[in-house]
């Protein structure tokens, strides 16, 4: 399922940089401003897979009420 973001970016030394405004852990650059949107979209991809349980993983997820 695709999902819409704000990018926000800006110039540094050269490079556009940026990060989605929603999830303002997801942070890259690029050359081009084309660029910067495939690598945060990338980067997005990553973070999602890195939150998915993996089958293989002897970590365990209860919900919890406190």
């Amino acid at each position: 399922m695709k999902r819409q973001f704000t990018m926000e970016y800006w110039m540094d030394d050269g490079w556009y940089v940026g990060r989605l405004k929603e999830i303002p852990d997801v942070f890259s650059q690029g050359e081009t401003l084309e660029e910067l949107e495939t690598n945060l979209q990338d980067a997005y991809e990553m973070m999602r897979a890195e939150d998915e349980p993996h089958a293989d993983s002897k970590t365990k997820v209860v919900e919890l009420e406190v």
